[in-house]
């Protein structure tokens, strides 16, 4: 059998990111290149010249003088840790397969836990920006997800307390294979939710394939052709071609999940669904996945302590 040629491509291993990356140097060089990657720019006046303080770690305009650090307004503002440090998070948060535990960031970062953990949420909120911007298309499997409830007693089903709705989405090539996915938590699975969802990640034109639930039917009210399929439950359909790949996708994030986190706060399933499916959408190049979160962290703005919610989440 014939190795599966992304999986089996080169990685991007810690002896060359120590060699990109290994100084605080070298950090500053490419955080300043993707923040300004036509040149320096002022942020007040637009001129195109700046000085260096030498004093402190300012960047000065030559006309207005306005003075900004390299990374204030981006998801680095207001950290007093090194940049290696967040490179370093960024790489074994982009080249893990299964995901990194804000207390294994803790370990092998040298930081506290809590520092870890909010260190954590702001990258993941970086791929949930990034990975909203893109759309998918062509052939798309959609299924209705949920996350969390009652683990003993209680109403079970989609009608269970504590549920959190969120729709899976993966888009196809015409050979059938996966080549993008989409977790986005929703409010419920009403047809306006579902409209208002295809509008906002999916092309117009694309073909949708879902179970039977109503409220799929609203892709159409989007601009997608529409096929439903009944399942009644039926196992057997888990295998189906037409739900193969989404089904997959589903239960190794979910498996993913259970092995990386104590416990999810409501809060923050969405940024942990962005994870998963910034790797997987960007697994076909490794080695461009540091700087592809590095550019979407200097693009995200500052998120303070308390949008971050500590209290919620413990994973």
């Amino acid at each position: 059998m014939a190795k599966n040629q992304i999986q089996f491509q080169q990685g991007y291993s810690l002896f060359e990111f120590m060699d990109d990356y290994g100084t605080e140097k070298k950090c500053e060089a490419a955080l300043f290149k993707w923040r300004f990657p036509d040149g320096y720019v002022c942020r007040s006046c637009g001129n195109k010249t700046y000085s260096q303080l030498k004093c402190r770690k300012l960047l000065q305009c030559n006309r207005c003088s306005h003075q900004h650090s390299l990374k204030s307004g981006t998801l680095f503002a207001h950290s007093r840790l090194p940049l290696t440090k967040w490179f370093m998070a960024i790489h074994l948060l982009t080249q893990s397969k299964t995901g990194v535990s804000a207390m294994e960031l803790k370990r092998q970062l040298g930081v506290n836990y809590d520092t870890a953990w909010k260190m954590k949420q702001k990258l993941l909120q970086a791929m949930k920006e990034a990975d909203d911007k893109v759309l998918i298309g062509g052939i798309v499997q959609l299924d209705d997800v949920y996350w969390g409830g009652e683990s003993r007693g209680g109403k079970r089903g989609r009608g269970a307390a504590g549920k959190t709705p969120f729709v899976a989405a993966v888009a196809l090539d015409r050979d059938g294979h996966p080549t993008k996915m989409k977790m986005t938590v929703i409010d419920g699975f009403r047809s306006e939710e579902i409209e208002a969802w295809a509008k906002q990640h999916v092309h117009k034109n694309s073909l949708i394939i879902s179970d039977k639930l109503a409220c799929f039917r609203a892709v159409m009210d989007a601009g997608c052709d529409h096929i439903s399929m009944k399942t009644s439950g039926n196992l057997d359909l888990l295998d189906h071609p037409a739900f193969k790949w989404v089904n997959i996708m589903i239960g190794n994030v979910k498996n993913s999940l259970r092995g990386s986190c104590h416990a999810i706060g409501k809060s923050h399933i969405p940024r942990y669904l962005a994870e998963y499916c910034f790797r997987f959408n960007n697994r076909f190049n490794l080695r461009q996945l540091l700087p592809k979160l590095a550019l979407a962290a200097v693009n995200t703005p500052p998120m303070p302590y308390r949008l971050l919610k500590l209290a919620d989440l413990r994973g």
